[in-house]
């Protein structure tokens, strides 16, 4: 049986059509869900592939309308679930509203805001219920039972489990500590999500028995690099990311 993953993304990263293929080879590799990062040039949480990736589609004059497009024609592929992820400014800059107006119509599932936490989300959860759009928290080994409850009371259907504090990229053992914290997470109708540091199939079986799907995103972005990027063409970034994408999932 194939392990569910969700594979991450960075929209504009090589290019814009060199993104596009590099959803395709994921989807074509047996991905559950895409996140589909919108690249922003002061993240918290990225690690330096991931960084180095925003920065190159930055300097390729990405705008947040492409990324909106880009998610319509991922849609338009094949009908799994794309969760949005963004940092808080390109979310806010707009309005809230418009923003998350704008992920419905493009046909994402959800949104994944890290650094809008859910007591200071500038109404997020709220609108994201509204459009009926999955606004997924997310949270770290550290996270007091307080704030956990917190989190529950929004109602979210999903969470996203930081494997670790930190920043990404990093390879995490999968050990006692974090498998206990995703043991806190568990509760009846919720998908937890959980990534972080996840590079290999090892890893990915190790999570796989106690998470609704297992993200993986730099090791993606590492594959593009190998490949030769932007001058590799398109078929060679979806051919090397759909190698991955199956033996990640044991497919």
């Amino acid at each position: 049986m194939a392990e569910r993953i969700m594979a991450h993304l960075v929209a504009g990263y090589p290019d814009l059509e060199g993104s596009l293929e590099v959803a395709r080879g994921l989807l074509e590799g047996g991905c559950a869900y895409l996140e589909v990062q919108f690249p922003f040039s002061d993240p918290t949480a990225d690690g330096p592939l991931i960084q180095e990736a925003c920065d190159t589609a930055l300097r390729s004059g990405f705008r947040v309308a492409q990324g909106f497009e880009l998610v319509r024609r991922i849609r338009s592929f094949r009908p799994i679930p794309v969760f949005l992820m963004s940092y808080a400014n390109p979310v806010v800059a707009g309005g809230v509203g418009e923003f998350l107006d704008r992920a419905r119509e493009a046909g994402a599932a959800g949104i994944i805001v890290p650094d809008l936490p859910v007591d200071s989300d500038e109404g997020l959860y709220a609108r994201s219920r509204e459009l009926g759009l999955e606004a997924v928290p997310v949270v770290a080994p550290n996270i007091t039972e307080e704030r956990l409850e917190l989190v529950g009371g929004t109602g979210a259907r999903y969470l996203y489990a930081a494997l670790r504090p930190g920043i990404t990229g990093q390879r995490t053992e999968i050990g006692i500590e974090n498998l206990a914290f995703l043991g806190r997470l568990d509760r009846p109708g919720r998908k937890v999500l959980a990534g972080f540091g996840v590079s290999d199939p090892a890893q990915v079986r190790a999570l796989a028995p106690h998470v609704h799907a297992v993200i993986v995103g730099s090791a993606f972005i590492r594959d593009i690099r190998e490949a030769g990027g932007k001058a590799a063409g398109t078929d060679t970034l979806r051919r090397a990311v759909q190698a991955r994408m199956r033996e990640l999932a044991g497919i």
